[in-house]
């Protein structure tokens, strides 16, 4: 178990469950990769370890990214956005950052797109 600056932890909104969203980019592209679960213990871990741990809320378990894929997500930068109530987790993505395998999680249904024409 690690612990959360408690300065840091001062500084989070939280859910009711105690979470905190967070928004995963490619730290060198900006691409959007996932968003995923952090509770203080998650964050904690991903500051400390320098790979992104999350909290899966279905299987009600931590869980670092890649341990099982292989697809590794190693942290370069985690910001807090300026309501302190979602987190920004700039990372170098090792292979699909999605569990069907995709780069992304928002590759597979794109619900608008419109061009440039106007």
């Amino acid at each position: 178990m690690t612990s959360l600056d408690p300065a840091i932890a001062a500084r989070l909104k939280r859910t009711a469950e105690g979470l905190v969203p967070a928004v995963v980019q490619q730290h060198d592209t900006g691409e959007v990769l996932m968003l995923g679960w952090m509770d203080d213990e998650a964050l904690a871990r991903t500051l400390t370890t320098g790979r992104a741990t999350y909290w899966s809320r279905s299987r009600g378990e931590y869980w670092v990214k890649g341990d099982t894929s292989g697809h590794v997500q190693w942290v370069k930068e985690v910001r807090l956005d300026c309501d302190k109530d979602t987190l920004l987790v700039k990372v170098d993505q090792v292979g699909g950052a999605c569990h069907t395998g995709d780069a992304t999680c928002f590759d597979a249904d794109l619900l608008l797109a419109t061009s440039t024409d106007g």
